[in-house]
């Protein structure tokens, strides 16, 4: 059949708007390999059929797919494909609008913070005394993320064995974590008061108090981009001639893994003493 021709690896690469040195890298990883290789002379043949495939990897790598992911989409059904190229791009996105806060947090560094209150609006509320379930740790920037998710697995099911939440899970900063300094962070789940002596987990009471904090994006909670919110909370405290009562916190009001790198996620809060 002519749609089966056998066709030059010059040929099939202009029609394929692919190199043949690309195609010849593409053999080697196994993505499109010849149909046919002249035993005397080396020439690799493809068909023509497979000129859909061909285009299919040009696009992917459009993209910037890395090759074993392209591999992974060619060896897939459709329908796998598609979810396949639909998860790659929401992990691009993802990684684009975390670089995008980086970016604008080096930019206030370099500037020595000038104008990070600009990026950021600063409000107050009051917070009522909360009986939390308690966990706490010594920890790196990069165990963190991961440690905050595990802290909240374990201490949810117990919260939802006794009543539920009573409030937003929250994460307490009682030490700064960066390269040099380890915390310890406190992952905080309100629970019902009432039932305080049925916990078999670790529990205190967090005294009732005022607030200031700025509302963040899933992508803005990455580190280091989440101190340019620290750094604006604190700098409207110092401003308004406040004085900051007890740690930092972090408080998630939303499902994680349900929200989009835009989306607001996390309110990042200081305790205030009372004005005046």
């Amino acid at each position: 059949m002519e749609e089966d021709a056998l066709l030059s690896i010059g040929a099939f690469a202009r029609r394929a708007r692919l190199s043949q040195k690309a195609l010849r890298l593409y053999d080697r990883q196994g993505l499109l390999p010849p149909d046919h290789v002249d035993p005397v002379t080396g020439y690799r043949y493809y068909r023509e059929s497979r000129l859909g495939a061909a285009r299919l990897v040009v696009r992917l790598r459009g993209l910037d797919m890395p090759l074993a992911e392209v591999g992974a989409v060619l060896a897939a059904p459709a329908s796998e494909a598609a979810r396949l190229v639909a998860a790659y791009w929401d992990g691009v996105e993802r990684r684009l609008a975390a670089q995008r806060e980086l970016a604008a947090y080096l930019r206030n560094h370099l500037l020595g913070d000038e104008g990070v209150l600009d990026m950021y609006e600063i409000q107050q509320r009051e917070v009522p005394e909360q009986l939390v379930l308690t966990e706490q740790r010594h920890i790196t920037p990069e165990e963190l993320p991961g440690w905050i998710t595990a802290a909240l697995d374990r201490l949810a099911p117990v919260a939802e064995a006794h009543g539920g939440f009573f409030g937003h899970p929250f994460v307490v900063y009682h030490g700064e974590v960066t390269e040099d300094c380890d915390g310890p962070v406190e992952v905080c789940v309100p629970v019902d008061p009432a039932r305080a002596a049925e916990f078999p987990v670790a529990s205190r009471i967090e005294p009732a108090h005022v607030e200031a904090y700025t509302r963040v994006t899933k992508a803005q909670v990455g580190y280091p981009q989440i101190l340019s919110a620290y750094d604006a909370v604190y700098a409207w405290a110092e401003e308004e001639a406040r004085t900051v009562s007890a740690a930092p916190r972090e408080v998630y009001f939303v499902e994680w893994d349900e929200v989009a790198p835009t989306d607001p996620a996390c309110d990042i809060a200081v305790p205030l003493a009372d004005a005046g």
